[in-house]
């Protein structure tokens, strides 16, 4: 599964982008601002926009950690 890396709203308040800013101006909706909160990863176009106001690669923000619960499930199927 992938997790965060980083504080992303966090990093994004930093570099001058509220959420009441990133909302606004149309660069994250909603869902995405929300999803963020939950560590949920976002879709493409929101992670597009994300690399693109901190400048970082998609690397740099979000990992892949192995769920042992789904790893268990493929195997036992």
């Amino acid at each position: 599964m992938l997790v965060y890396k980083i504080d992303v709203l966090g990093e994004l308040k930093e570099a001058g982008y509220n959420t009441t800013r990133l909302r606004r101006e149309k660069l994250l909706n909603e869902s995405a601002i929300q999803y963020i909160r939950e560590g949920k990863p976002v879709g493409a176009k929101a992670l597009d926009n994300i690399c693109m106001l901190l400048d970082m690669q998609p690397g740099n923000i979000l990992k892949y950690v192995e769920n042992t619960d789904t790893k268990n499930s493929v195997k036992s199927k």
